[in-house]
């Protein structure tokens, strides 16, 4: 079982994916260099750097390369400079890691303050007779996951994008469209699936 906890359901939602061990788009921490002569350095002590100045086209001879890299202060044409930032920047990034299929067909329990319609009410938690309420149950596996999976690969799921996206395409998808809308205007949230 997984849990993700967070003030909105977006942030649960996220923090859900954190804790089955999926990274989202990120850009490395070591990739700080502003010079070419620092960002060519760089690239060309590892494997990763390589790949990345091959797919933005770098095509030098090998003695050209050690003279560059032998003086900072070496004049290199603007478009190399160019290419080798495009190299750097690229490699800096590493790509989100899936959206694993047992998080998209996964049994949601969401606990928290749950708004349909007039209907507004905390979900699996201690309501105010004392008693643990049923939490919200959602089946992932009637979802659309098309854009969530886009908006999760280009980096671009924060935390309100996640929630109404879900709302949209997961559980609508469970639940239909005969539904008054759904809104989570709680200030905390706990997804387990």
């Amino acid at each position: 079982m997984a849990t993700g906890t967070g003030d909105s359901l977006g942030a649960a939602l996220n923090e859900l994916l954190r804790d089955m061990g999926v990274q989202p788009l990120r850009r490395l921490s070591t990739y700080h260099a502003k010079h070419w002569h620092a960002q060519l350095s760089q690239l060309t002590h590892t494997q990763r750097g390589w790949e990345a100045l091959e797919r933005a086209g770098l095509t030098v001879r090998p003695e050209t390369l050690i003279k560059w890299l032998s003086d900072p202060e070496y004049n290199i044409r603007r478009s190399y400079r160019d290419i080798i930032h495009t190299a750097y920047e690229n490699a800096a990034i590493v790509l989100a890691d899936p959206i694993p299929q047992a998080f998209k067909d996964g049994q949601f329990e969401i606990r928290g303050l749950v708004k349909t319609g007039d209907d507004e009410r905390f979900r699996g938690v201690l309501n105010e007779h004392g008693r643990i309420s049923a939490p919200l149950r959602i089946d992932g596996h009637s979802g659309n996951w098309v854009e969530i999976e886009r908006k999760w690969a280009e980096g671009e799921l924060d935390d309100e994008s996640f929630e109404d996206d879900f709302i949209d395409y997961v559980i609508i998808e469970d639940i239909g469209e005969g539904t008054d809308g759904w809104e989570f205007p709680g200030t905390t949230y706990t997804v387990t699936i």
